[in-house]
């Protein structure tokens, strides 16, 4: 039991006639190594991915809560839309780069089963791995390469 956290994205894959070849993806679904015939490839219109997993890093649940579901914390999925999860980014370089910061910029919060409030070494570990797991993402769209879109939704 505990504070269970999710970032995953989708991109958009629907095949359409009007795109010229070199736009449109081709998706297959295997089980086994053999192509699954219950799902029609043709019909797919999104490819969701799991970008990270998190336990029980709070403040980085108590941001994404406040800053892209206007507080409303209720396990709901939660759009990132492209310029949060920059700003995300940078808030947890600056926190990297001076603790000192991280109350304020990054601050924890407690919660049913939410694990600790404190600064600990725990805590800079979490957000350290968290820059580099977003790192690739925040540089596609960056360079405006980026086609997905981000969500987070967390369980407790």
């Amino acid at each position: 039991m505990g504070l269970d956290m999710y970032m995953y994205r989708e991109t958009y894959v629907k095949k359409w006639d009007h795109q010229s070849p070199e736009e449109q993806f081709d998706v297959t679904v295997k089980k086994g190594g053999e192509i699954y015939k219950d799902i029609n490839s043709e019909n797919i219109s999104t490819v969701s991915e799991n970008v990270a997993y998190w336990r029980k890093f709070n403040a980085l649940h108590n941001w994404i809560v406040n800053n892209c579901a206007d507080g409303r914390d209720e396990c709901q999925k939660i759009n990132i839309y492209d310029e949060a999860l920059v700003e995300l980014y940078d808030t947890l370089k600056q926190v990297n780069m001076d603790h000192s910061k991280a109350e304020e910029l990054l601050p924890t919060t407690s919660g049913f089963f939410f694990g600790s409030t404190d600064y600990d070494d725990y805590y800079f570990q979490e957000v350290e791995q968290t820059i580099e797991v977003l790192k690739p993402y925040v540089k596609s769209i960056n360079e405006g390469t980026s086609r997905a879109d981000f969500y987070y939704q967390a369980s407790w």
